[in-house]
């Protein structure tokens, strides 16, 4: 082994996390692969060397876990889109990493971006709250780019990895669909105009991007240093229901493309929903809806093209198209509704 570096992975036992995990005990440069998490997972037991079933916001015990660390991928969240986790507990949870490097989402945003690059300019509203911390978060990590460390006098390095729409194993977003697909007798209806479009990535992918840009981090920072990477991969950037469409129908021929949901439709559905909820409370507590936060950024555009990330440390998808859709049609087989 050339070297023996050691890596933290925060949210290492979440959907993202956990595929950054497997990927890093397989680099012979990993010396240890450290998890710090609210939750636990069987899966990353058996891989990482040391596991701490720990709340990010114990910032005792994150330094602790931190001590001879040389690389911190941060990915611990509160993912809500649904808008249900009170904004000062999200914001404790999401804003609490200034780490070496943060995945941060896309899915942010309301403002249309057609085949952008980094380097486009653009000034969409961020709506749900979610988006808020996870925004807030990302100002602070480039903000701490370059700052002393005060153990060993060196600079941090620090970068952003930014994933629009992801999918693959574990992704309980896909699974959710796909349950309420075979509710709804295997017709998947969507909400999206025609005209739009938005990136998928799957998962693994994403994982990978993480890997070597942290790596890359630690060999080339006046590279990458300071920088935001959208991911990307080989999926096709097409209105987003098409997407989910193919990964439901490859696995389950059953699965049809059903009608398009009227704006104005989802618009009163999510209104009625409020008084209702307003009028029962405390007596009934109902179901998450949709919010308009979510429903806005489902209707409109955000996609781009680039190769920002080849061009700085040389990624390339690790799985493509056909593999993903495969990895993904398997998992969800056994974790869907069909599942025995």
């Amino acid at each position: 082994m050339a070297e023996a570096l050691v890596y933290l992975v925060t949210g290492g036992c979440g959907f993202i996390g956990e595929h950054i995990v497997q990927l890093l005990c397989k680099q012979d440069y990993v010396s240890e692969v450290r998890v710090f998490d609210a939750m636990a997972s069987e899966e990353v037991k058996k891989l990482a060397t040391g596991k701490e079933t720990r709340d990010i916001r114990d910032y005792t015990l994150l330094l602790s876990a931190m001590r001879g660390v040389h690389v911190v991928i941060h990915t611990a969240a509160i993912v809500d889109i649904s808008d249900t986790v009170p904004f000062q507990e999200m914001k404790t949870v999401n804003v609490a990493g200034k780490c070496f490097k943060l995945c941060g989402s896309l899915l942010l945003l309301v403002f249309i971006y057609l085949r952008g690059t980094e380097d486009t300019d653009y000034s969409g509203e961020v709506e749900l709250p979610y988006g808020k911390t996870k925004a807030w978060a990302q100002k602070l990590v480039l903000e701490a780019n370059g700052k002393k460390v005060s153990n060993n006098g060196g600079k941090l390095a620090t970068c952003i990895i930014a994933p629009n729409a992801v999918y693959g194993e574990k992704s309980l977003t896909l699974k959710n669909s796909y349950i309420s697909v075979k509710a709804k007798g295997g017709v998947l209806d969507y909400v999206e105009p025609e005209d739009t479009e938005r990136n998928y990535i799957y998962v693994g992918n994403v994982a990978w991007m993480h890997v070597l840009a942290a790596r890359s981090l630690q060999l080339k920072p006046d590279v990458l240093a300071g920088q935001v990477y959208y991911a990307y991969d080989d999926t096709p950037i097409r209105k987003g229901c098409l997407v989910r469409y193919e990964l439901l129908s490859a696995m389950d021929t059953s699965v049809k493309l059903g009608s398009r949901i009227p704006y104005w439709k989802i618009w009163l559905q999510i209104y009625f929903s409020k008084i209702i909820k307003i009028l029962l409370y405390p007596f009934w507590k109902s179901q998450p809806f949709l919010n308009l936060p979510l429903l806005n950024t489902l209707v409109t555009t955000f996609s781009y093209e680039t190769n920002k990330a080849f061009r700085h440390f040389g990624y390339m998808p690790l799985y493509s198209w056909e593999e993903s859709k495969r990895r993904t049609g398997s998992w969800l087989q056994h974790a869907g509704p069909m599942a025995p």
